[in-house]
């Protein structure tokens, strides 16, 4: 069954085809090309980056990027040059990626969150049947967060949402949440609560309880989003160690189990 791979921007340690973590992720996808792959990217550190350079302030509410106008220009051009070094890192390795952005087709579709938050998604649906093409046709759709708005234009909605979302949709053998967090835990301030195994109740407890907290609860509600809509499984592990894929996949490294 198909594996979804949400490859966030603190997992990069560059931007370019020659970075020493697209490399590793380019060795580590090959071994799954018989499955199909969805490869689902963010970019947080590069927009912030590129928000700075430019003079543009960066806010956040509930761990959500406040987007204004000038922000989702920034947003725009910093996911679209993460999308292009990812893509071409994997077709030197010689594998067949394709970059999309999620507005592509409709695939991902979402309204403003409120007026606090401007135009980024806090939900977001999505519209497998190009991604499932794709697949079917042994391409590896690397997938930009940008999202279509009803009014046509785009809003900036949270990587690990598009990824939870796609994952549903697609009934997702696997969705691995590849940050720089190796594990979620049952006290974020307290490293030995770490949790290896948790279940969609568990991570609805933990949420309404504030257990989970900041950057987290966008990738604890794709999680949930993604165990509760059909995917079989999700994976949030510490993309910055090396083959970090690789990793997840066998069990070898510490990471958290979330299951329906």
């Amino acid at each position: 069954m198909t594996v979804v791979v949400k490859l966030g921007g603190h997992a990069l340690d560059r931007v370019d085809a020659l970075a020493p973590r697209l490399v590793e992720l380019a060795e580590d996808v090959r071994a799954l090309r018989d499955e199909g792959v969805v490869i689902v990217h963010g970019g947080g550190p590069q927009i912030a980056e590129l928000a700075d350079r430019l003079s543009v302030p960066s806010h956040f509410i509930d761990g959500l990027r406040v987007t204004d106008v000038e922000t989702m220009r920034v947003v725009a051009w910093a996911l679209s040059e993460v999308n292009l070094a990812v893509t071409s890192a994997l077709v030197h390795a010689g594998l067949p990626a394709v970059g999309v952005a999620g507005i592509s087709g409709g695939m991902v579709q979402g309204a403003p969150a409120g007026p606090a938050w401007g135009r980024t998604a806090q939900n977001v649906d999505v519209e497998p049947a190009a991604l499932v093409a794709l697949v079917r046709a042994s391409w590896i759709p690397v997938v930009s967060p940008l999202t279509l708005a009803s009014d046509g234009g785009m809003v900036n909605a949270n990587a690990d949402t598009v990824a939870g979302a796609i994952a549903g949709a697609l009934g997702a053998g696997a969705l691995l949440l590849l940050s720089d967090v190796e594990q979620l835990r049952a006290d974020p301030d307290d490293a030995t609560t770490a949790l290896a195994h948790v279940t969609g109740a568990d991570i609805a407890r933990m949420l309404a309880s504030g257990a989970i907290r900041d950057g987290m609860r966008p990738k604890a509600r794709a999680a949930l989003d993604a165990v509760h809509a059909g995917a079989r499984r999700v994976v949030v592990g510490d993309g910055t160690r090396p083959h970090a894929l690789r990793e997840l996949l066998t069990g070898q490294g510490p990471s958290t189990e979330v299951v329906a």
